[in-house]
Protein backbone atom coordinates (compact mmCIF):
# COMPACT_ATOMS: atom_id res chain seq x y z
CA UNK A 1 0.00 0.00 0.00
CA UNK A 2 1.29 3.43 -0.92
CA UNK A 3 1.90 5.87 1.88
CA UNK A 4 -0.57 8.73 2.07
CA UNK A 5 1.25 11.98 1.41
CA UNK A 6 1.37 14.62 4.16
CA UNK A 7 -1.23 17.36 3.94
CA UNK A 8 0.23 20.75 4.89
CA UNK A 9 -2.32 22.76 6.88
CA UNK A 10 -2.45 25.52 9.46
CA UNK A 11 -3.59 24.79 13.01
CA UNK A 12 -6.70 26.91 12.38
CA UNK A 13 -7.43 25.01 9.15
CA UNK A 14 -7.12 21.67 10.92
CA UNK A 15 -9.49 22.81 13.67
CA UNK A 16 -12.01 23.83 10.98
CA UNK A 17 -11.80 20.39 9.32
CA UNK A 18 -12.19 18.64 12.69
CA UNK A 19 -15.28 20.75 13.45
CA UNK A 20 -16.80 19.87 10.07
CA UNK A 21 -16.09 16.16 10.66
CA UNK A 22 -17.67 16.34 14.11
CA UNK A 23 -20.78 18.03 12.64
CA UNK A 24 -21.10 15.34 9.95
CA UNK A 25 -20.64 12.48 12.42
CA UNK A 26 -22.91 13.75 15.19
CA UNK A 27 -25.59 15.77 13.38
CA UNK A 28 -25.76 15.34 9.61
CA UNK A 29 -25.40 11.55 9.59
CA UNK A 30 -28.31 11.22 12.04
CA UNK A 31 -30.45 13.74 10.12
CA UNK A 32 -30.06 11.88 6.82
CA UNK A 33 -30.79 8.53 8.50
CA UNK A 34 -34.03 10.02 9.87
CA UNK A 35 -34.92 11.33 6.39
CA UNK A 36 -34.36 7.86 4.89
CA UNK A 37 -36.49 6.22 7.59
CA UNK A 38 -39.29 8.78 7.05
CA UNK A 39 -39.13 8.42 3.26
CA UNK A 40 -39.38 4.61 3.56
CA UNK A 41 -42.64 5.05 5.44
CA UNK A 42 -44.16 6.59 2.30
CA UNK A 43 -44.22 3.12 0.76
CA UNK A 44 -42.79 2.13 -2.63
CA UNK A 45 -39.18 3.40 -2.64
CA UNK A 46 -38.70 2.78 -6.37
CA UNK A 47 -40.58 6.00 -7.21
CA UNK A 48 -39.86 7.94 -4.03
CA UNK A 49 -37.87 11.13 -4.71
CA UNK A 50 -37.48 11.95 -0.99
CA UNK A 51 -35.87 8.55 -0.44
CA UNK A 52 -33.62 8.98 -3.48
CA UNK A 53 -32.51 12.47 -2.36
CA UNK A 54 -31.81 11.26 1.17
CA UNK A 55 -29.76 8.29 -0.13
CA UNK A 56 -27.76 10.64 -2.38
CA UNK A 57 -27.12 12.97 0.57
CA UNK A 58 -26.08 9.97 2.66
CA UNK A 59 -23.56 8.95 0.00
CA UNK A 60 -22.10 12.46 -0.13
CA UNK A 61 -21.87 12.69 3.68
CA UNK A 62 -20.16 9.31 3.99
CA UNK A 63 -17.69 10.22 1.23
CA UNK A 64 -16.93 13.57 2.86
CA UNK A 65 -16.40 11.84 6.23
CA UNK A 66 -13.84 9.49 4.65
CA UNK A 67 -12.07 12.40 2.94
CA UNK A 68 -11.94 14.45 6.14
CA UNK A 69 -10.70 11.51 8.22
CA UNK A 70 -7.90 10.83 5.71
CA UNK A 71 -6.96 14.52 5.50
CA UNK A 72 -6.89 14.90 9.29
CA UNK A 73 -4.90 11.67 9.69
CA UNK A 74 -2.27 12.95 7.23
CA UNK A 75 -2.31 16.57 8.43
CA UNK A 76 1.05 18.18 8.96
CA UNK A 77 0.75 21.47 10.85
CA UNK A 78 2.54 24.34 9.13
CA UNK A 79 5.17 25.69 11.48
CA UNK A 80 5.92 29.37 11.86
CA UNK A 81 8.39 30.50 9.19
CA UNK A 82 11.95 30.16 10.47
CA UNK A 83 14.00 33.25 11.30
CA UNK A 84 16.62 32.12 8.77
CA UNK A 85 14.09 32.16 5.96
CA UNK A 86 12.27 35.28 7.18
CA UNK A 87 11.57 37.61 4.30
CA UNK A 88 11.22 34.83 1.74
CA UNK A 89 7.90 33.39 0.64
CA UNK A 90 7.18 29.99 2.15
CA UNK A 91 4.26 28.00 3.46
CA UNK A 92 2.36 30.22 5.90
CA UNK A 93 3.79 33.51 4.54
CA UNK A 94 1.62 36.56 4.06
CA UNK A 95 2.57 38.13 0.75
CA UNK A 96 1.62 41.50 -0.68
CA UNK A 97 1.95 41.67 -4.47
CA UNK A 98 1.16 44.16 -7.19
CA UNK A 99 0.28 43.49 -10.81
CA UNK A 100 -1.31 45.48 -13.63
CA UNK A 101 -4.68 45.27 -11.83
CA UNK A 102 -3.54 46.54 -8.45
CA UNK A 103 -2.34 45.18 -5.11
CA UNK A 104 -3.41 41.95 -3.44
CA UNK A 105 -2.62 40.26 -0.14
CA UNK A 106 -2.29 36.48 -0.09
CA UNK A 107 -1.42 33.86 2.47
CA UNK A 108 0.39 30.78 1.15
CA UNK A 109 -1.38 27.65 2.46
CA UNK A 110 -1.64 23.95 1.72
CA UNK A 111 -4.06 22.81 -0.99
CA UNK A 112 -6.74 21.75 1.52
CA UNK A 113 -7.15 25.29 2.86
CA UNK A 114 -6.89 27.16 -0.46
CA UNK A 115 -9.65 29.71 -1.01
CA UNK A 116 -8.53 32.43 -3.43
CA UNK A 117 -11.63 34.55 -2.71
CA UNK A 118 -10.43 34.80 0.90
CA UNK A 119 -6.81 35.47 -0.09
CA UNK A 120 -5.62 31.92 0.67
CA UNK A 121 -3.63 30.47 -2.21
CA UNK A 122 -2.18 27.00 -2.44
CA UNK A 123 1.55 26.48 -2.60
CA UNK A 124 0.72 24.00 -5.40
CA UNK A 125 -1.09 26.61 -7.54
CA UNK A 126 0.78 28.33 -10.38
CA UNK A 127 0.93 31.60 -8.38
CA UNK A 128 1.94 29.81 -5.16
CA UNK A 129 4.71 27.88 -6.93
CA UNK A 130 6.01 31.02 -8.62
CA UNK A 131 6.12 32.97 -5.33
CA UNK A 132 7.88 30.33 -3.19
CA UNK A 133 11.38 31.44 -2.23
CA UNK A 134 10.89 35.00 -3.50
CA UNK A 135 11.50 38.15 -1.44
CA UNK A 136 10.23 41.73 -1.35
CA UNK A 137 11.38 43.55 -4.48
CA UNK A 138 11.39 40.45 -6.68
CA UNK A 139 9.44 40.35 -9.94
CA UNK A 140 7.76 37.04 -10.71
CA UNK A 141 6.35 35.93 -14.06
CA UNK A 142 3.33 33.68 -13.55
CA UNK A 143 1.50 31.63 -16.16
CA UNK A 144 -2.03 30.65 -15.18
CA UNK A 145 -4.94 29.25 -17.19
CA UNK A 146 -6.05 32.89 -17.61
CA UNK A 147 -2.74 33.93 -19.19
CA UNK A 148 0.63 35.31 -18.12
CA UNK A 149 1.29 38.21 -15.80
CA UNK A 150 4.13 39.72 -13.82
CA UNK A 151 3.81 40.13 -10.06
CA UNK A 152 5.93 42.54 -8.03
CA UNK A 153 6.48 41.22 -4.53
CA UNK A 154 5.94 44.20 -2.21
CA UNK A 155 6.30 42.52 1.19
CA UNK A 156 6.62 39.12 2.83
CA UNK A 157 5.65 38.48 6.47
Amino acid sequence: MLQDKPVPITKKGLEKLQAELDELLTVKRREVADRIRTAKEFGDISENSEYEDAKNDQGWIEGRILTLEKTIRNAEIIKEPSKKAAGTVQLGSKVKVKDEYGEENWTIVGPVEADPKKGLISLESPVGKALLGKSAGDKVKVTTPGGSSTLNVLSVK
